[in-house]
This record gives C-alpha cells, structure tokens and sequence, in this order.
C-alpha cells in the first residue's frame, strides 16, 4: 500500500516537473537577429539609451524611474506626473534605414516612436487612436505587434502588422531613435536597425 501511493505520488512529481520543463520551454524566447541588423536595446539594462543629458549605461531604469529593462523588454511605466518625456539612442543614424521592433500596450496607453525626431504615434489604437489608427485590422489589443519603419531619402513608410500607419512621413538628414513614455504601460522588444551600405 505505501509503495502504491509513493509510485503514484512519484509519477504526479514526475508529470509537475515535465510540464513545467514544457511551459518554461515554450515561453522561451527564439528571436535571432536577421542579418545585417543590429540590436538597438540588449535586453538587460538601458546601454545606449538616455534622456538629453543624462547617459543611462549599465543602469536597468531611468533616473525618474519611468524606463526600465527587463527580460530582454523596454518598459514604459506609468508616472505621474504626466509628462512626456522621451528616452533617446545616444547615437544617431544619418544613412537611410530599416527600424524594427515589437511593442505591446496597456489598454488606452499612450506612447510613440521618434524616428530622428519626428514621432510615429504608437499606442493601443483601437481605443487610444487617433481615429485613422482605429480602422486596423491585424492589430492585437494587449499582445505583440510588429513596427516596421523604413527611412529613404528623408522619408519613413511606417507600418503596423503590414498596415500602413504613414505612408510618408518626412524625417530629418539625421537624427537618433526615441520612445516616449505619455500615458499607461506599453513594452518594446526586438528593437533593431540595418542602416543601408
């Protein structure tokens, strides 16, 4: 009777840890960098980021507490009060370009992408908007999305899940890579550049 009920205690410890070998497995994060990229955020601490006047390397948050890494995301965190402050690259990027990255937002939040300067609003656009946004058919409210900005010749084409967000939006001779942090709680990931040769 005891050799019963261990083997079948056994056999439940057994089923526990596999399943949670397979869970830890299959949240593991596969992402390679495609070639010719580089990485913009490495996934541990906000190296090569900063506001103006303050460098944030080998610090995992900002200063005021509203930009933070971990777990290989960029986290925009709520703070109060609201004001838009923007975490920049410390470099810039004058050769035409193709920016990627993957962000996912709170319900209602507020944020954008500064493309050398200019900003792409990225938010949860089925309710934060604007209301061109608020036609998107392949966004996910609440999970991962898809950025994909490609500069050329003072120009970004920027699109969402393949939608067009801009068609042609001008961008200056030069400039460095920002995210705003306005309103809720938005993640970006896979942050990544291939400047053309």
């Amino acid at each position: 009777m005891i050799m019963k009920i261990f083997r079948v205690n056994y056999l439940h410890l057994v089923a526990v840890i596999l399943g949670s070998l397979t869970l830890t497995v299959a949240h593991a994060d596969n992402f390679k960098l495609e070639p010719g990229y580089i990485s913009l955020f490495n996934g541990k601490d906000l190296t090569g980021w900063g506001y103006i006047t303050n460098n944030f390397d080998g610090k995992t948050e900002s200063v005021d507490k509203r930009y933070s890494a971990k777990d290989g995301i960029l986290v925009v965190n709520p703070r109060e009060p609201r004001l838009m402050q923007i975490i920049w690259t410390t470099r810039e990027f004058p050769k035409d370009f193709v920016l990627k990255l993957e962000f996912r937002s709170a319900i209602n939040a507020d944020s954008g992408i500064f493309i050398r300067k200019p900003q792409l609003q990225c938010r949860d656009y089925l309710v934060a908007g604007p209301d061109k946004y608020k036609t998107l058919k392949k966004y996910k409210p609440q999970d991962w999305n898809e950025i994909v900005v490609t500069v050329k010749g003072g120009v970004a084409h920027c699109t969402c899940n393949g939608e067009v967000l801009e068609e042609a939006l001008p961008v200056p001779a030069t400039g460095p890579i920002g995210f705003e942090g306005d309103r809720g709680q938005m993640e970006y990931r896979r942050i990544r550049l291939k400047q053309a040769d």
